[in-house]
């Protein structure tokens, strides 16, 4: 790649020789431009599934399927809005899941 000694700007092929877009300058010769990129190989990305990626408190509830003593628990809030949230439970053991309302 060639730059206009004047301006600086990246001298360009124009009909017979190279010359300068900005101040036109005119080079003898044909404009060399050459480019040029290094590719380099990016790593996989690992992907976590959801079951991996959630973390959920226990707490000491029991199950009524197993009768383990912990499990799991989020909030929902699944009624209107000045009604108390929705609890749910799931199992650490067999993975049931139940709700509780208060």
């Amino acid at each position: 790649m060639e730059f206009c000694p004047k301006c600086g700007a990246v001298l360009i092929q124009k009909r017979k020789n190279a010359g300068c877009p900005r101040c036109n300058y005119s080079a003898k010769g044909k404009a060399k431009i050459i480019a040029s990129e290094k590719i380099e190989e990016k790593k996989e990305i690992e992907v976590i599934s959801n079951k991996d990626s959630q973390v959920l408190p226990i707490v000491g509830e029991e199950c009524k399927k197993c009768g383990n003593k912990e499990a799991y628990f989020w909030t929902v809030q699944t009624r209107s809005g000045d009604e108390a949230e929705t609890k749910f439970f799931k199992c650490t053991k067999c993975e049931f899941t139940w709700r509780e309302y208060r």
